[in-house]
């Protein structure tokens, strides 16, 4: 087949709007990366990850460590490949695993969770989500997320056929204008995803604006779900699962993962807990996406949600040393850095470098100082990615002689805009 003739196989049916694209289009479009004639671009973290390497560069773009998790979760691992645990789990998640999911939520929030029932095991964070929401929502409804927000989100919601709709985090503290959750719920609203600790900004949500969700959600009658994969990497404020709150227990999916606490991104485990029937729902749908994965990692997880409390707190002690490391580089740079209670990532506001377009510093920088970041404008839609223009994201999620490096390139930007 020439490729004129697959390229024509990929365009949009006839018809108008979003309704007329193919799912990949809807996709596309809902990650920012379908351009106005229709030809389909590439991730900015692709782009910035090839201009890095092209150039040497320090990668503070993408959120992964690069230092391996603990070592008796990785001998573990090797132990269960080595015993034979190399074929399919069950759909839902091993037991071993489902268990020590349920003893995590009641041991550090106090949360009664059925493993039986109410777990399932999923090929990490992202494809949890992508399952409740294709599990839940579809043409005429309306998924809410804050924005910033995460680009799979996009992504998915555009695939499932639903609107995103979008309160805005508003710098520098990242939380929302009085009114406008209230104003951005509506009887359409079927999902509202809230990630906290939130990406890309490093904002914790208070308890105030959480339960906030928590009431709208209940008086338009839609499903909560969360993205908490960065739940016990917090720097001062401490995580509140909005399962917790009253009201929230009956209508909220908790979806988080192994990859940020453990520093082992590449394993791809996570879980969805929540009322039963919504599970069920999810699962139905998860059952056909993957079905199952990484079966001697579940072991391997297993172990690590039962570690010492000191494991948790060490992990977010040692983080927030490297942020304050990694921001001391951004400020002798002569940008302003920007409150961040938790995840692996700061922003830095470039504007006092007069700079007026944080993409294209972002598309120079790893030639001109030999630094890699992400621009927060792509995480928006049109109106917030103006709105975020001057806004950089980096990862400090690195080696400390990493960052020392880094800090060192940074200093030098001011001289050389």
């Amino acid at each position: 087949m020439s490729i004129s003739t697959a390229a024509s196989l990929l365009r949009a049916r006839p018809g108008t709007g979003t309704a007329a694209a193919q799912p990949w289009q809807r996709t596309a479009a809902g990650a920012n990366l379908l351009a106005a004639d229709g030809n389909l671009g590439v991730t900015i973290f692709e782009e910035i990850t090839a201009l890095a390497g092209r150039h040497g560069a320090i990668n503070l773009g993408q959120g992964f460590p690069d230092e391996d998790g603990p070592a008796v979760m990785l001998d573990a691992a090797r132990e269960a490949i080595a015993s034979g645990a190399n074929q399919y789990a069950p759909g839902q998640g091993l037991p071993v695993l489902r268990n020590a999911v349920a003893a995590h939520q009641e041991r550090f929030y106090g949360l009664h969770v059925d493993p039986d029932t109410e777990v399932i095991v999923s090929t990490g964070a992202t494809e949890a989500i992508a399952s409740a929401l294709l599990a839940l929502t579809g043409p005429g409804d309306e998924v809410l997320t804050f924005e910033p927000f995460y680009d799979s989100y996009g992504a998915v919601i555009g695939l499932s056929g639903a609107t995103h709709t979008t309160v805005a985090l508003e710098a520098p503290h990242f939380l929302p204008a009085d009114g406008a959750l209230e104003a951005a719920f509506t009887d359409r609203t079927r999902v509202v995803l809230v990630n906290n600790p939130h990406n890309p900004t490093g904002a914790v949500l208070p308890r105030e604006v959480l339960q906030q969700i928590v009431d709208l959600a209940a008086k338009h009658d839609a499903v909560i779900v969360t993205d908490e994969v960065y739940e016990h990497l917090t720097f001062g404020p401490v995580h509140i699962p909005v399962a917790t709150l009253p009201g929230a227990a009956e209508r909220t999916l908790t979806i988080s993962s192994a990859g940020k606490t453990f520093s082992v991104t590449g394993w791809k485990i996570g879980w969805l807990t929540g009322p039963a029937p919504l599970v069920a729902a999810v699962r139905t749908v998860k059952t056909f996406l993957s079905y199952t994965s990484g079966t001697p990692f579940q072991s391997a997880v297993a172990v690590g949600l039962g570690l010492e409390d000191s494991y948790f707190t060490g992990a977010a002690a040692a983080l927030q040393a490297k942020r304050d490391l990694l921001g001391s580089g951004l400020r002798a740079a002569g940008m302003e850095v920007l409150p961040s209670a938790g995840t692996y990532f700061v922003t830095a506001d470039t504007s006092p470098l007069g700079i007026t377009d944080a993409t294209e510093l972002a598309r120079r920088l790893p030639e001109l100082i030999g630094v890699a970041a992400i621009p927060v404008a792509v995480f928006c839609h049109a109106e917030g990615a103006q709105r975020t223009r001057s806004l950089l994201r980096f990862a400090f999620c690195k080696k400390t002689d990493v960052l020392d490096s880094a800090s060192e390139r940074l200093a030098r930007l001011g001289g050389l805009l």
